[in-house]
């Protein structure tokens, strides 16, 4: 009877892990398609990408900007967390999708943060070219 009884938690551990690997599968899975719907259109996300490097030292500067709202500031941090983490829904070793999730990620908070805090505010912190500005005011869907 020990037997029987060892067989049964085997199987029952057997099948909770794989459950819970279905499980963490379909997340991803679900995640990803999420960022596909949210992307920016068109040759907006290029445009992310080529303004990254301005979005990243943008983001501190906002989230510690004390005049801005808490959960503007609260959305910040959670993004600086995301990026810092080595962990990615997409593995950055893979070609152009492995940044364009990151890139992707920044566009739908920093949209948030510009609705929520405005372009002005934005604008006062931003590292970059008038240029580059523009097209974050594309991405956001605010014309400057």
């Amino acid at each position: 009877m020990a037997g029987d009884d060892r067989q049964v938690v085997d199987t029952w551990w057997g099948n909770t892990l794989l459950g819970l690997g279905a499980a963490l599968l379909l997340s991803w899975l679900v995640l990803v398609v999420a960022l596909l719907v949210v992307r920016p259109r068109g040759n907006l996300l290029g445009e992310a990408l080529r303004i990254l490097p301005d979005l990243l030292r943008l983001i501190p500067r906002l989230a510690a900007d004390r005049s801005l709202p808490i959960g503007v500031r609260v959305r910040l941090a959670l993004l600086v967390v995301y990026l810092a983490l080595p962990v990615d829904l997409i593995p950055d070793f893979i070609p152009v999708l492995g940044y364009a999730d990151d890139a992707i990620i920044v566009t739908v908070v920093l949209r948030s943060v510009v609705h929520h805090a405005g372009l002005d505010t934005v604008r006062a912190h931003w590292p970059g070219t008038d240029d580059g500005f523009d097209a974050l005011a594309r991405l956001t869907g605010l014309s400057r």
